[in-house]
């Protein structure tokens, strides 16, 4: 493939881009919420044994109810995720996560509809569903979506 003006161009915007995601706000807290996760010893440590965890949940799964360890592994891993469920910077994560995710896909949508209103899109996210409003449903509601 042989490099045009066109193409440079195109890398050009795509770097511009990444360089304004990865400097708006959606991706600061994301970046806060990850270290305030990561460099918690005792997070990570949770973290890593819930890791273990669904390791052995998914061996026990191969075997089901006949695996030796079945109803401790079922019990343990259930604690383990309730746990990590109920930590306010892991919940936080999360939620900066599905913010990040929701740009991305709310990006890509945006890129697909410029080239054409046929470019099909990952629907992969149940956030973004309604077709109908121009800006997607991260207009708060001005498109009479559910949002």
């Amino acid at each position: 493939m042989l490099m045009t003006d066109e193409w440079v161009t195109i890398l050009e915007h795509a770097e511009e881009l990444t360089d304004h995601i990865l400097s708006s706000e959606v991706m600061e807290e994301y970046n806060k919420c990850y270290q305030a996760v990561y460099s918690n010893d005792i997070l990570v440590k949770s973290i890593k044994e819930f890791t273990e965890m669904k390791e052995r949940y998914e061996e026990v799964q191969r075997f089901g109810r006949y695996h030796p360890d079945y109803s401790h592994v079922m019990k343990e891993i259930r604690l383990q995720k309730r746990a990590l469920d109920l930590n306010e910077q892991v919940a936080a994560l999360r939620l900066a996560e599905n913010d990040v995710q929701f740009l991305f896909d709310e990006v890509g949508s945006i890129i697909a509809r410029s080239v054409s209103e046929s470019v099909k899109v990952p629907a992969g996210s149940a956030f973004f569903t309604d077709s109908s409003c121009g800006s997607g449903c991260g207009s708060g509601g001005s498109c009479s979506c559910s949002a």
